[in-house]
């Protein structure tokens, strides 16, 4: 069965964590329809980290941030999980308080009211108060915070390797196929 997953990219630094998803799913042999939005910012972020975006460099659907007859602006197109890889702390308050002025906010509200899975990658650090709140508005509502941080006990050896730790714990949680580094399968 086909599965149909948004990916949302918003504007916090950290696009290269979209990248190595996007070239991951790209790579995947699971039959999956990735749907794509992004911020404007995210756009601007891709630019400063990676370089030019290309559409055409990528098999996905890509969707305006305005966009309201995207097929995932509505739950009855069954998109079961939505990822959002980088969200900024704006993104994700906007979110956290049912504000759904495009498309990458109306799409996360279609996914929590249909009680789907909806996996925030928050990157700024450090959290404040009002940053927690909306987080624990977001676990509350059902979605699955899972910030981007890297994990080190297998010794990575480049900065994609830092960087999977966290996309393959993604895709895990989105339940998608992954061969990836696992805790008790690492000679120490």
């Amino acid at each position: 069965m086909k599965r149909k997953v948004v990916l949302g990219i918003g504007g916090s630094s950290g696009s290269c964590y979209a990248y190595r998803l996007m070239t991951k799913i790209k790579d995947s042999t699971e039959e999956i329809e990735l749907g794509m939005v992004m911020s404007e910012n995210a756009l601007v972020n891709w630019e400063l980290e990676i370089g030019p975006f290309k559409k055409e460099d990528w098999p996905f659907l890509f969707y305006s941030k305005n966009d309201f007859s995207a097929p995932f602006a509505s739950g009855s197109a069954k998109y079961d999980t939505m990822i959002i890889c980088p969200c900024s702390m704006g993104l994700l308050s906007r979110i956290a308080q049912g504000n759904s002025e495009d498309l990458l906010t109306r799409a996360a509200d279609v996914i929590l009211k249909e009680r789907r899975k909806l996996i925030v990658v928050p990157r700024e650090t450090p959290y404040n108060l009002i940053h927690l709140k909306n987080m624990t508005i977001l676990t509350e509502a059902g979605a699955i915070i899972c910030p981007a941080t890297p994990s080190f006990y297998y010794k990575p050896k480049s900065i994609t390797e830092i960087i999977d730790t966290v996309v393959d714990r993604i895709l895990d949680l989105a339940g998608l196929e992954v061969t990836t580094k696992r805790w008790g399968e690492i000679n120490f």
